[in-house]
């Protein structure tokens, strides 16, 4: 376990963990039955004279385990303590735990601090605890998903493919692929129709699979299929219905065909906290017959909204009243989704692989446990759940409530958004030691299954494009109008600078523990400003080939060494101001990254003799500026 400085740096203990004689320090999650042995060598010079781990449940009271004296060399004093992980969750599966340690002192006492779960320091009062998960015995990711490349496709935008499509008169149709722009608002928070719609459909993307399949993508998550009044399709109008304009059924079942004869799974988008107003459930306008809760209050769909008096009175998502809330409460709504014969099982059952559920934090426990459990047995526990959870999953509170995400009943898998920060961080600020403990924070504090699982973004539909971030130097959002940024674009200088610190984000995002998640049109350089900026169609022919050639080159490096990357231990070894190492190690072989933000080359070398998996060549000591290389062991 790392040790950060403090006032007692110079006789700090060390603090390690080991299951069955193996050392597991670095972690922070244990199945339910395992009893990690907690070792702590404390320096004479410290003088403790005991140490007791304090720990409570969360939202529950304290409790004092002391450690026992083992023996002393007579320059340290050796304590184990055996933690019951079954015994701490008093009769649940699962449970969530904040722990530290206190050395007494006689006069005083010295509390452990930390800030990435791993590292610590010493203080003379209680701050910050650590964090111990224990999730449910048997809990393990699909395993089909370890080691692959996703790649996330807005459909509207991706590729107009050959095939039928449905027309609608109530939409506008942008024939300028190349340089059409979106429909967009002036100033943020204004509405939009969202009904230019530029052709991309289901047709396409199965037309453009072997092109995903030279970028290494084992994995296609596309962005809302379901039939809906807007282009992006998170308005919901029939769940049980492909939209027409993206070819329907014929071309969904078609892409899952192709899809399969090239071992690329699809992951669907699931939008189930709220419905679009113009949907067969809402009914707003009527365009449904009049069956639905706003238009018919004995509809039968009437419960599954929240109203409040008039119809023209209901609960939405964020206030935006085109996107009425679901109410989950009701049980004829809920098993809509989670039911056997409902959404979530029947596009299993048609040959998706797994789902990403939209706004996952706004989604009841009962609701991602009656799904999770009803998807995994209509798949034989092969279909993956990911959620969107923008910060740490282990420890989210939303609405005022302690989420149980990752105890093994709900997702395998959450969008690594903390992740896509600190290598925004690292790359524009070469804040190395931030890039390090949001590493080291997920890797303790998720089970290490879904480490190996995690979606790893540098761009969304939700995020201005990474190029874009990169070339301005900032992750903020951009405030100015939306007719500035229709047509802004990066000076040439800047996008010089933005395609070099794109190769080293990528890099990262391709090496780290989980899946990299490539936005479509990312690895092609192309920019865009916030939503429905970065959401512009895909610049074919006209892509920068050099950045596409790394992309293609870091998917064939996951594909040779899949295992390795699907299941290979991660520990950062090194960081500096601007510069960070790690590793990847499975049965005795092992991958090394050296990332350098500076704009100086940086001379450092591993022992033993290495390969540039990148270039191909032997590895000469050097990293250049605002670069990286990954080493094999030759």
């Amino acid at each position: 376990m790392l040790i950060r400085n403090s006032f007692w740096a110079d006789s700090l203990p060390s603090i390690k963990k080991e299951i069955d004689g193996v050392d597991v320090s670095a972690r922070g999650c244990f199945a339910f039955g395992d009893c990690p042995v907690f070792t702590v060598e404390a320096p004479r010079k410290l003088g403790a004279s005991a140490v007791v781990m304090r720990i409570c449940r969360d939202g529950q009271a304290d409790k004092d385990y002391p450690f026992e004296f083992v023996s002393t060399d007579m320059v340290k004093d050796t304590y184990t303590l055996t933690v019951n992980t079954e015994e701490l969750c008093e009769g649940e599966e699962d449970g969530l735990f904040f722990y530290e340690l206190l050395f007494l002192r006689g006069a005083d006492t010295l509390f452990t601090t930390t800030e990435n779960n791993v590292s610590f320091s010493l203080q003379k009062y209680p701050e910050r605890r650590f964090l111990m998960l224990v999730y449910r015995k048997g809990f393990a990711t699909p395993s089909w998903f370890g080691g692959r490349v996703m790649y996330q496709i807005f459909v509207d935008r991706f590729y107009k493919g050959e095939g039928y499509v449905g027309k609608r008169d109530d939409v506008i149709i942008n024939d300028d692929w190349e340089n059409g722009i979106p429909q967009y608002v002036e100033h943020q928070g204004e509405s939009v129709k969202n009904n230019m719609f530029f052709g991309g459909n289901l047709w396409g993307v199965a037309e453009k699979l072997d092109y995903l399949k030279s970028l290494g993508v084992g994995v296609i998550y596309l962005n809302p299929i379901f039939k809906a009044y807007s282009n992006h399709k998170y308005d919901t109008g029939n769940y049980f219905e492909i939209d027409s304009m993206f070819g329907g059924r014929a071309a969904f079942e078609n892409l899952i065909k192709k899809a399969n004869e090239l071992d690329i799974k699809i992951i669907l988008d699931g939008v189930f906290n709220h419905t679009g107003d113009n949907s067969l459930y809402f009914d707003r306008y009527g365009e449904y017959g009049g069956v639905g809760a706003y238009a018919d209050e004995k509809s039968e769909y009437r419960g599954w909204y929240t109203f409040k008096g008039s119809s023209d009175r209901y609960d939405s998502w964020w206030g935006i009243k085109i996107l009425p809330r679901l109410n989950h409460e009701n049980e004829s709504c809920r098993r809509y989704f989670t039911g056997k014969d409902g959404v979530g099982a029947e596009y299993i059952k048609m040959g998706a692989a797994g789902w990403r559920l939209d706004v996952a934090d706004e989604l009841s426990d009962s609701f991602l446990d009656e799904f999770c459990a009803t998807v995994k047995e209509v798949s034989n526990g092969e279909a993956l759940i990911i959620g969107e959870v923008w910060e740490n999953a282990t420890e989210k509170i939303a609405y005022g409530k302690r989420r149980k995400y990752l105890r093994g009943a709900q997702l395998d898998s959450v969008m690594n958004y903390p992740l896509r920060k600190g290598i925004m961080r690292f790359v524009l600020d070469r804040d190395s030691e931030f890039l390090s403990d949001v590493l080291q924070s997920i890797y303790s504090t998720y089970p290490k299954t879904v480490c190996d699982s995690l979606m790893n973004i540098l761009g969304t539909h939700d995020t201005e494009r990474a190029l874009t971030v990169f070339g301005k130097g900032d992750d903020e959002t951009c405030d100015d109008d939306g007719s500035v940024l229709a047509v802004k674009r990066l000076s040439e200088t800047d996008r010089k600078l933005a395609l070099r610190r794109m190769k080293l984000a990528a890099v990262i995002q391709y090496t780290v523990y989980g899946v990299p998640s490539l936005y479509y049109g990312d690895e092609a350089g192309l920019e865009g400003y916030r939503d429905p900026f970065c959401r512009m169609p895909y610049p074919w022919g006209r892509e920068d080939n050099e950045l596409l050639t790394l992309y293609r080159r870091l998917g064939e490096i996951r594909a040779q060494n899949r295992d390795l990357f699907a299941k290979g231990e991660f520990k950062v070894v090194d960081e500096a101001d601007g510069f960070i190492a790690y590793t990847r190690e499975l049965d005795g072989e092992s991958i090394y990254i050296l990332a350098n933000a500076t704009n100086s080359e940086i001379e450092y070398s591993p022992l033993g003799r290495w390969k540039e998996l990148v270039t191909d060549k032997r590895f000469n000591g050097v990293i250049p500026a605002c670069d990286a290389v990954i080493l094999k062991r030759i």
